[in-house]
């Protein structure tokens, strides 16, 4: 931890909660972020719309034991990810910034370890990492996802798939600005960020280590189903082929895998999900 303290690297963390999240869940997270080897310097939160009640008490309650480090900024109505990211990297002190999503769960070294990326090489501009995805506790591990972790391979996979898991990624807000910000693209903010920045010629790797426990379950795969997705993912894959980081034939077969598994029943597209896309858990 030595060469890191001595670098100063002062970092953000970036979320957005609205009001269908869990308070055990925001409490949860929470308290992950603050468990670390090494401190978030704040924790940028947005409030996408109002709240209920029992997240607020959660968020008061937090404020009160670890005062100072919290920065609340409230919408007047709920946005969507996008949008509420995109401001979120506006309000964001520090020019690292960590994406942590609000019901999952970082592991203690998770900070220390990303930092020290970017320590070794001062050019990278996006560090991410493997995740466990559970179910009710972290020790139900249904699923692993293994991202690619070089540069090259980071590159290669972004042609047809999301290359990071957004919840584990640390970033420069240069780079992110750079690459135009999250744009509103519903289901696919993160890869269509993605893959400007890496067109931009931002340097990127993963490190080979679960740093985040991350939420699963059957709301998980529904979400990736039904007719509004599949639209909403054909408008995607359309608006990433348009930033030219891929060629035709990787546009037109990610997108008919994406049709594929997009219309075919729940229960198969969790098993195509957690079996074939995804590691299985030992």
């Amino acid at each position: 931890m030595k060469d890191i303290e001595e670098s100063d690297l002062k970092f953000s963390v970036l979320m957005s909660v609205y009001k269908k999240e869990q308070p055990v869940y925001l409490k949860e997270c929470l308290d992950s972020l603050v468990n670390q080897t090494i401190q978030p310097n704040e924790l940028v939160l947005i409030e996408d719309g109002p709240l209920t009640n029992d997240l607020y008490t959660v968020l008061d309650e937090f404020e009160n034991q670890h005062p100072g480090l919290l920065n609340r900024n409230p919408l007047e109505e709920n946005v969507g990810l996008g949008k509420a990211l995109a401001i979120g990297v506006e309000y964001c002190r520090y020019s690292l910034i960590a994406r942590m999503d609000t019901d999952d769960i970082a592991v203690n070294t998770r900070f220390e370890k990303q930092l020290r990326e970017f320590v070794k090489n001062p050019k990278l501009g996006i560090v991410g990492s493997d995740i466990n995805e559970f179910e009710t506790d972290i020790s139900n591990i249904v699923a692993k996802r293994i991202v690619p972790h070089s540069y090259e391979d980071i590159l290669k996979t972004a042609k047809r798939r999301n290359p990071f898991n957004h919840m584990t990624v640390l970033y420069r807000k240069e780079e992110v600005l750079r690459a135009g910000n999250y744009m509103v693209l519903n289901g696919f903010e993160d890869y269509y960020l993605w893959v400007r920045m890496l067109k931009n010629d931002t340097l990127a790797k993963n490190v080979p280590e679960v740093l985040v426990h991350a939420r699963a379950g059957r709301d998980m795969f529904m979400r990736r189903g039904g007719y509004k997705y599949l639209k909403d993912s054909k408008l995607a894959r359309k608006k990433i082929h348009e930033v030219g980081l891929n060629s035709y034939m990787d546009y037109f077969l990610s997108t008919a895998g994406q049709i594929i598994v997009s219309i075919m029943p729940n229960q198969l597209r969790a098993y195509i999900y957690t079996k074939l896309l995804r590691k299985e858990s030992k």
